[in-house]
């Protein structure tokens, strides 16, 4: 199979990301119902770094690693896993599918994500969210009950702590902070992009929306019609806080499918992993699954017409993430799938969401396009500044 292989030198400030298309995983470690063989916690770390180098070969955008601290998942600290693949790789953003804002330090926040910015030259963002697992606010000394209050204020801190080199803070959640200063600062002082990842709660719509972040709503699980509201919601505020026009907000959406060049083979094959799931399985059949989310098994084609469908129903929007590496599917088969995808469907997605994606509606943000903007906005403060000093 050939690909056109971009490299991280080829990709300028005038290099468009019209839509961002890659993979996330969450890291789980299931049993493949097919073998009965359990992969252990190495196998499955060092599969998620060959997943990853595979997404940059096919020409995919991003790859992004969820964060767990309880068994049956492994990933407990993904800015280590993203920075050992950041040193293998040259085009591809390195991404979060959540860090868990309510949990995590915002400070360790800080310092983590911008020294991963410094070894991969800003291929990095991060997906904030408060995780769905209840067990981990007292592991943390955190409370349940404060959730929502613990993403606000610590998102508020993280902000100030990337935009300001001499923070002095207090809240009610963490000791204050006296002419602190967090280290390394951000890659040329631009902080990395947010995306603030929710299923369900409309006050993460808002803080995103208040801010001008990206709103990523992972919709793998429950219809359409829930994660319209989500997202209507937050293109509404987003326009309201001045920030653009709703169409013009920053969305991402999640995915899911399992092809093979014969959607009869694709369902025979993956019915076993889907009927045995830990998070589905057990439930909805797969055809009632695959009819009223995301999910998509069956031929290329087949993926290609489902996802185009999403804009549809969400709107212009700038990043789409799949999750391919789960329910205990084999890394060979996953690698398979990554090469079917790269074949047959990127080319076409890449193509359709070019032509039906309106002028006025931006790119997806990346580092480059970002630090392009902070430059415009210093040097129309200059032109401003000057000209108020004549007027003087």
């Amino acid at each position: 199979m050939r690909y056109t292989v971009y490299r991280a030198r080829d990709l300028g400030q005038g290099e468009r990301h019209i839509m961002q298309i890659g993979v996330f995983s969450v890291s789980d470690i299931t049993t493949d119902p097919t073998t009965g063989r359990t992969p252990t916690e190495n196998e499955r770390i060092k599969a998620s770094v060959a997943i990853a180098k595979k997404v940059e070969e096919i020409g995919m955008d991003v790859y992004a690693l969820g964060e767990h601290h309880n068994r049956p998942f492994f990933s407990s600290s993904p800015t280590t896993t993203l920075a050992y693949i950041a040193a293998q790789t040259e085009r591809i953003t390195l991404s979060t599918a959540t860090t868990l804002i309510t949990t995590n330090d915002p400070v360790k926040i800080a310092e983590d994500f911008a020294m991963l910015q410094h070894l991969s030259d800003g291929r990095v963002d991060l997906v904030l969210g408060r995780g769905n697992t209840a067990p981990v606010y007292p592991w943390f000394g955190k409370n349940i009950q404060d959730g929502i209050e613990l993403a606000i204020e610590n998102y508020s801190l993280l902000r100030k702590l990337w935009d300001e080199d001499t923070v002095n803070w207090s809240g009610k959640f963490r000791t204050p902070l006296q002419n602190f200063t967090s280290t390394p600062r951000p890659l040329d002082d631009v902080a990395p992009f947010v995306w603030h990842g929710s299923i369900r709660t409309p006050q993460i719509a808002e803080v995103a929306a208040y801010y001008g972040d990206g709103f990523f709503a992972n919709n793998i699980f429950w219809p359409k019609e829930h994660y319209q509201q989500l997202i209507g919601l937050y293109r509404e505020r987003y326009e309201h806080y001045g920030h653009g026009k709703a169409d013009q907000a920053i969305v991402g959406l999640g995915g899911q499918f399992f092809m093979r060049k014969n959607s009869q083979d694709a369902v025979k094959e993956f019915r076993p992993y889907f009927d045995n799931a830990p998070v589905y399985g057990h439930g909805p059949s797969l055809e009632d699954f695959t009819s009223q989310t995301p999910l998509t098994v069956g031929s290329p084609q087949e993926v290609i017409e489902k996802t185009l469908t999403f804009r549809e129903a969400f709107g212009d929007y700038q990043r789409q993430l799949f999750l391919i590496d789960h329910a205990g599917l084999p890394l060979k088969t996953v690698l398979e799938q990554l090469d079917l995808f790269g074949e047959e469907v990127l080319p076409v997605l890449r193509k359709e969401y070019a032509a039906m994606k309106p002028a006025h509606v931006p790119d997806a943000p990346t580092h480059a396009s970002r630090v392009a903007e902070a430059l415009e906005a210093k040097v129309s403060e200059s032109a401003t500044a000057g000209t108020a000093g004549q007027d003087a």
